[in-house]
């Protein structure tokens, strides 16, 4: 197909060689299957802004940091300016998000390239080699949806121990992909988590706990519908707790059960920090009368 004018400038550059077709076009960004030698890529054109239903909204963005004080002024006064490098801060916050992930061991598409506001990364594909769906579009066992969503739960903590939260992961955002064997082994069909431009720091965003407990609740709901008992799991509760406590890791056994600790109020101590506030204001006003 002819390459749309947001990759013709890959193709000048010798990034891609051809467009094969368009994969999707989303809130957020629109995707292409591309061709670079003998692989096959997949490429994320991102919308501008004006263009786009996602919004970049305070939440996500809270206390994203850019290295640049010039920018970091122009983006706090909203000039012109400033929104362009706003923007390319939100593009390049999944491309940060996916380098830091792969590393950590998550389950995300391999990144290769982020040039002019396209982001170049692995093509994820099924057991034929097409494009992987997602898991919105397939039906499962209760025994799959049992062994997807406590694999996806314990992609969640490993993603958290890098310290990211996703903040928008739901069964649109995860695909079912056929990954190929180790040493020989044969490959498997397991989920890989995509769409990463609102990711958060786990440990700089007040939202933080909140989103992963949303992100967790949309597993939970998900997978729920095939095998029933995982709606009654409290996976986000105890693995936030866990986090705070710094008692969570990659090999944090979980149980799904959360109780929140009640904590014994002592009324009357209470009631005499009351009383004492009472007199001193009382006093207070005694001595700004008298004088």
């Amino acid at each position: 197909m002819k390459a749309p004018p947001r990759l013709q400038s890959l193709i000048e550059e010798g990034l891609i060689d051809t467009v094969v077709r368009q994969l999707m076009s989303g809130k957020e960004a629109m995707v292409f299957v591309v061709r670079n030698g003998d692989h096959t890529l997949c490429a994320k054109i991102y919308k501008e802004a004006n263009n786009r239903s996602f919004r970049q909204a305070v939440d996500y963005t809270e206390n994203r940091k850019v290295k640049n004080s010039r920018s970091a002024r122009a983006m706090a006064k909203g000039s012109k300016f400033g929104r362009q490098e706003q923007e390319a801060a939100w593009q390049s916050a999944e491309v940060d998000a996916l380098y830091r992930l792969a590393a950590a061991g998550v389950r995300v598409p391999q990144p290769y390239n982020f040039h002019d506001g396209v982001l170049l990364m692995e093509l994820v594909t099924d057991t034929h080699g097409d494009a992987a769906p997602r898991l919105n579009d397939v039906s499962f066992t209760p025994e799959d949806a049992r062994t997807h969503h406590a694999t996806l739960v314990a992609e969640v903590v490993r993603m958290l121990c890098a310290g990211v939260v996703h903040g928008d992961l739901s069964e649109f955002n995860i695909l079912l992909a056929h990954l190929p064997g180790v040493d020989g082994q044969a490959g498997h069909d397991g989920p890989v988590i995509i769409d990463l431009p609102q990711a958060v720091d786990a440990a700089g965003n007040n939202h933080a706990q909140r989103m992963l407990l949303r992100d967790v609740a949309n597993l939970r709901e998900f997978f729920g519908q095939y095998a029933p008992e995982l709606r009654r799991t409290q996976y986000g509760p105890e693995i936030w707790s866990l986090y705070q406590s710094g008692l969570l890791s990659n090999e944090t056994p979980l149980t799904g059960r959360y109780a929140p600790e009640h904590v014994d109020v002592d009324m009357q101590a209470v009631l005499r920090e009351i009383d004492d506030a009472r007199d001193e204001d009382a006093a207070r006003r005694l001595r700004m009368a008298a004088g």
